[in-house]
């Protein structure tokens, strides 16, 4: 009887160590799996992983040399938060008007801004308001402003518990970008948020040197050029860089595709975009290249933790169906957003 109880407790050790080496190794695999924030069965993890095993395969016929491997990220909803309560520099502006007491706005900026805190909506595109976000940073030199941003990164982002806006990254989009550059990949970010902003946003959270970062664009000046044409005045020792008063382009759709062009020089064969804004970008990407080449586009379809938008994230689905795209679901395809600590608050 002791015989066979000794047997049937070592059969059963034996069990429990072989169940035990079976969840340590799923638990390693999902550890070193660089993507480990996308659930498993999601349609766009599926395909990236599958074209960089193809992309990356120097026997496939689809093998893209290093010095080709480029990618193109939106930032705004596409890297980082863009539903609450709006765009981050659109955020900075209202703190600099409203709440910096070293500023003294225009009367126009502090209606501006004011609408936007009575109604919760920003004003349309236009050459004014262009005008307005730009010359409240008048005479920044660009490190200051660098500072500026840093400083207003670490308030905490509203609408949300733990989360400051320095943090507000889409984890899930975070892995993404470090899978491609593991993979040999140059990736640049390019958006309609200004150039100044996001090298302070981007720069450091995704490790991108500044020539990587692609935005809108504030006029520069030397500080003592006054109304002199660029032509015809001389930069001199003693003097400064500093932001005028005016933008120079507003880098959305096919303003966005044309600076890809003109600073990269290579087209891109990935593209990461969230609204038709990006649209001319990812086209550019998956269209005449001779190298096979993907768009993503994500869909804010999250009402659980974030501030999701069903009949937006609907009809950029059917988008997706319509150019060839492939559709990310943020409240199906990841894990987490902002990590597990972050929850809404209102």
């Amino acid at each position: 009887m002791k015989i066979r109880t000794s047997f049937y407790r070592a059969g059963v050790i034996a069990i429990c160590a072989a169940l035990l080496l079976v969840f340590a190794s799923c638990s390693a695999a999902k550890k070193s799996d660089p993507l480990s924030l996308w659930n498993d069965e999601a349609p766009a993890k599926k395909a990236l992983v599958a074209y960089m095993q193809n992309v990356t395969d120097k026997n496939s016929a689809d093998f893209i040399p290093v010095k080709d491997r480029v990618a193109t990220f939106d930032f705004d909803g596409t890297l980082f938060c863009e539903t609450h309560p709006t765009y981050f520099d659109f955020q900075l502006f209202i703190h600099r008007v409203l709440d910096d007491p070293s500023y003294t706005p225009l009367a126009e900026q502090k209606k501006m801004a004011g609408d936007f805190v009575a109604t919760g909506n920003i004003p349309p595109l236009s050459k004014e308001y262009e005008i307005m976000l730009a010359s409240a940073y008048e005479g920044f030199e660009p490190a200051a402003y660098n500072s500026y941003v840093k400083s207003f990164m670490e308030t905490p982002q509203p609408g949300y518990a733990n989360l400051k806006r320095a943090d507000a990254f889409y984890k899930p989009m975070l892995q993404v970008v470090d899978y491609l550059k593991q993979n040999g990949f140059t990736v640049f970010v390019s958006s309609g948020t200004n150039r100044f902003v996001l090298r302070a946003l981007v720069c450091d959270a995704l490790n991108l040197p500044p020539h990587q970062v692609i935005g809108s664009d504030n006029v520069l000046l030397g500080d003592k050029q006054g109304g002199k044409d660029g032509l015809d005045y001389v930069y001199c020792k003693g003097d400064k860089v500093v932001f005028g008063h005016e933008n120079i382009i507003k880098n959305l759709q096919m303003n966005k595709l044309t600076t890809i062009v003109k600073e990269i020089g290579v087209q891109p064969v990935l593209a990461f975009g969230n609204s038709f804004t990006d649209a001319s970008m990812v086209n550019y990407a998956i269209n005449g290249n001779k190298y096979k080449s993907l768009g993503f586009m994500l869909c804010c379809d999250d009402l659980e933790r974030e501030y999701g938008n069903i009949k937006k994230a609907d009809k950029m689905k059917s988008d997706c169906a319509e150019y060839g795209w492939i559709p990310v679901s943020m409240k199906d395809d990841w894990t987490t957003i902002y990590g597990a600590a972050v929850t809404k608050t209102e």
